[in-house]
């Protein structure tokens, strides 16, 4: 298992939310000045902290933790890797691509939003869910 990843904080003195490589996929992982707290991560969760970070929806995250390009390359074709359906592989496929071309943020969320409108919960926005998700885990 690899350290963890932070896309940035919630707030500029918030918590950090990024993800974290586990057995046999990736977590969301939450950190705070007392610790680290995670959760399982579906495909639409990783999405969304991908479209989050190109978005640059978040403030700066800790540079010890602060996930690359590369991370988020990684973690885009691990999800491109277990979807079963030809559109969405194709859609993320694109979007792997464009991080790898060094394409600006915009064009990068564009193509992972496309590729994440079939999912059951297409409705929540990327950004609020990861802050709800966020509050729920500090929370217990």
């Amino acid at each position: 298992m690899q350290g963890p990843c932070a896309i940035g904080r919630i707030g500029p003195d918030g918590p950090w939310i990024g993800f974290q490589a586990a057995a046999p996929g990736y977590r969301l992982v939450v950190g705070t000045g007392s610790g680290v707290r995670s959760r399982e991560a579906d495909a639409d969760l990783l999405l969304a902290l991908a479209i989050a970070y190109f978005e640059e929806a978040f403030d700066d995250a800790p540079p010890e933790v602060e996930a690359t390009h590369a991370d988020l390359g990684e973690l885009v074709r691990h999800v491109a890797a277990q979807e079963r359906d030809g559109a969405r592989t194709r859609l993320l496929s694109e979007a792997v691509d464009a991080i790898d071309d060094g394409l600006a943020g915009d064009a990068v969320a564009n193509r992972l939003n496309a590729a994440r409108s079939g999912t059951a919960d297409e409705q929540a926005d990327p950004v609020d869910l990861l802050v709800t998700l966020t509050e729920e885990l500090l929370r217990n």
